[in-house]
């Protein structure tokens, strides 16, 4: 099953992947009930998303079969992080493989590429109150709940926790 996955920048080529693994996975979860949802077709615009953003790909066999989107504090895309912080959103693996390791490699990697960055100190992120299977990944991986740092979908009663881990 664990047969060699290779994590990787995406490329223009990726994109259609991307966009069908995000949506695939974030409907499959039940987080959205169909992909017309405003904050769906945002997030399946990976060309926009590409241009302000870091989008990495897990690739296995030549198949792309997961992503990850990274971003500093002040990036268009960092909801939460801090000055210290790399964040990491849209942590997704195609539902067709999920339990298959590519999360897990995915934050591994994330975790080895932060302490690269000068004065980065830890990573964080931000989830969903239900998404229990995510929770478990980031416990795994050593990520710690900070509560005081949960925020609500603008506009919405939709709380979001919000997990860190220190390098």
């Amino acid at each position: 099953m664990h047969n060699q996955l290779t994590i990787r920048p995406a490329v223009k080529a990726d994109f259609d992947a991307v966009a069908r693994i995000t949506g695939d996975s974030y409907l499959s979860a039940g987080y959205f009930d169909d992909a017309a949802h405003p904050y769906m077709v945002k997030i399946m615009d990976v060309a926009a998303r590409a241009e302000q953003a870091t989008i990495w790909v897990a690739e296995r066999e030549g198949t792309v079969i997961g992503s990850v989107t990274l971003a500093l504090a002040g990036e268009p895309y960092a909801d939460i992080a801090q000055q210290d912080e790399l964040e990491f959103r849209m942590l997704v693996v195609d539902p067709a493989v999920q339990r298959s390791g590519a999360g897990k490699a995915m934050v591994d990697a994330i975790l080895s590429y932060a302490k690269t960055l000068p004065g980065i100190k830890g990573v964080s992120l931000t989830t969903g109150q239900a998404w229990e299977s995510a929770h478990g990944l980031y416990r795994k991986t050593g990520f710690q709940r900070v509560p005081e740092r949960d925020w609500f979908v603008p506009g919405t009663d939709t709380k979001l926790l919000v997990y860190r881990r220190d390098l």
